[in-house]
């Protein structure tokens, strides 16, 4: 029985992905590197730490690397955050969660002050049992850090009884790596194949079909 749900943020529940995308093409132009924003566009919900490594040196790195994450951070929080939106029905998947006694949890590598944020603009604050940032994962997705730290933060549950839902194929690999089942969506703009072939257990259009489909999605995954 399924008594708890992990959730992604960013491209989940948040239609973020793009946003996150042309801040990151920002801040390398800002700091003289060009780089397309179809390419980074396949990277968002990879920790930045490895985005950053697979376009600059090490040196690079060394000298303006946290500036640029800091930079970008900035352009996002007062640029594009005011202007994102939530994906319809969220509120109401978390109210129908709560009625059935499910744990919900946050899983995201945001920074605090990004988390803060989210919950801000998602208004779901009275719904959220538990959420970690940053500070709770030592790296990002694809490996399994964040994970398995919301995973750790739920009380008196088995991996058998958690369910996560993320939108990015570094989300899957994530939770399989972590041994925890997830579904997709594909509000992200990632594929219902290039998700199944990653290892999702089903994929649905975005957060609304998970409402409208509540039923049989937690029947479906009842038996862990």
């Amino acid at each position: 029985m399924i008594k708890a749900v992990i959730f992604d943020i960013d491209g989940t529940l948040i239609d973020s992905n793009k946003a996150h995308a042309e801040t990151f093409v920002k801040a390398f132009e800002k700091f003289g590197k060009y780089v397309p924003l179809e390419e980074l566009k396949c990277l968002i919900g990879m920790g930045a730490d490895d985005i950053l490594a697979k376009y600059l040196e090490q040196n690079e790195i060394k000298k303006f690397g946290e500036d640029l994450l800091e930079y970008r951070k900035g352009i996002f929080l007062n640029e594009y955050l005011p202007k994102i939106k939530v994906f319809p029905k969220t509120r109401e998947l978390f109210e129908k969660l709560k009625s059935d006694n499910k744990q919900t949890a946050l899983a995201s590598s945001a920074s605090e002050e990004e988390l803060k944020r989210y919950k801000k603009l998602l208004k779901i604050d009275d719904l959220i049992e538990e959420e970690t940032n940053a500070d709770d994962a030592e790296r990002a997705k694809p490996e399994p850090d964040i994970f398995l730290a919301a995973f750790d933060k739920l009380k008196n549950v088995e991996k058998d009884n958690v369910l996560i839902i993320g939108d990015t194929p570094f989300d899957v690999e994530a939770a399989v790596t972590a041994n925890l089942r997830i579904i997709g969506v594909e509000s992200g703009g990632w594929s219902r194949d290039k998700l199944l072939e990653t290892g999702c257990a089903e994929v649905y259009r975005d957060i609304a079909a998970i409402f409208e489909n509540y039923e049989k999605i937690f029947s479906k995954n009842s038996d862990g």
